[in-house]
């Protein structure tokens, strides 16, 4: 019988999740035990205290161009390289437009989008350089969807989309790979308690073919998929994870 991390091809190889909250914890905890080695970056040094003793952790501002050299210059000190960065930062702020002000849109734009941006370009520069990578970007369905009350999450989930398919462009003839996973609604803690809300839960799961929301441990099965090596010739890509939520 093959073993999971056999098959897979992640055993030894040198992990940065960017996100130390749902998504990213869930894929700290799949990646080890498929055998990676693992360094885990957020801003909130409470959430990187969850990892102590069982991953290395490094507290940065992801939004800032320092913050994300800092967190891929410990990956190299900690962890000897990198080979995988999954990039599960994000945050959300339900208000129509004509009630969104300049300082949410900049705000959701920096956290979701600009991070990518700048995490992506100083990871691929060791990448390129290496010629071989890859990188998991975390979208949503909202990327797809006109959601209402999600302008700005809309927009830099869109655009991330985008960046994803240009670095992927930009840098697959170097043995970089670049895709995104686009979740659905998910239990976490960005979506649980605007969830909680009366009615709130039963009219999204009603929007879902698959008549569930989703949790994160369905994430972390793509997630593995797209930075092991059966995933080599597959870049470019954004793979929706939503119970068939973008077929209604």
């Amino acid at each position: 019988m093959v073993r999971l991390s056999d098959w897979l091809g992640l055993e030894g190889q040198r992990v940065l999740v960017a996100g130390a909250g749902g998504i990213g914890a869930a894929s700290v905890a799949a990646f080890m035990e498929a055998g990676a080695s693992v360094l885990v970056a957020d801003r909130d040094p409470e959430r990187l205290s969850a990892f102590a003793g069982r991953a290395g952790t490094v507290a940065v501002d992801l939004t800032t161009t320092e913050g994300c050299e800092r967190a891929v210059r410990a990956a190299e000190t900690e962890l000897g390289g990198i080979d995988v960065l999954v990039h599960a930062v994000g945050i959300n702020h339900r208000v129509p437009i004509l009630e969104t002000g300049d300082d949410d849109w900049d705000r959701i734009l920096e956290v979701n989008l600009s991070s990518a941006f700048r995490l992506g370009r100083a990871a691929g520069r060791r990448m390129v350089e290496a010629r071989h990578g890859r990188q998991i970007y975390c979208s949503s369905v909202s990327s797809l969807l006109a959601h209402p009350d999600h302008g700005p999450y809309a927009a830099s989930k869109g655009g991330l989309n985008q960046l994803v398919r240009v670095m992927a462009r930009e840098w697959a003839a170097s043995g970089v790979t670049v895709n995104a996973i686009a979740p659905g609604y998910v239990e976490t803690a960005l979506t649980g308690a605007y969830l909680d809300r009366p009615g709130v839960r039963d009219h999204y799961t009603g929007m879902v073919p698959a008549g569930r929301l989703g949790t994160v441990d369905d994430l972390t099965g793509p997630v593995l998929f797209l930075a092991s090596r059966q995933a080599a010739f597959v870049t470019g890509h954004v793979l929706y994870v939503d119970g068939g939520r973008t077929l209604v």
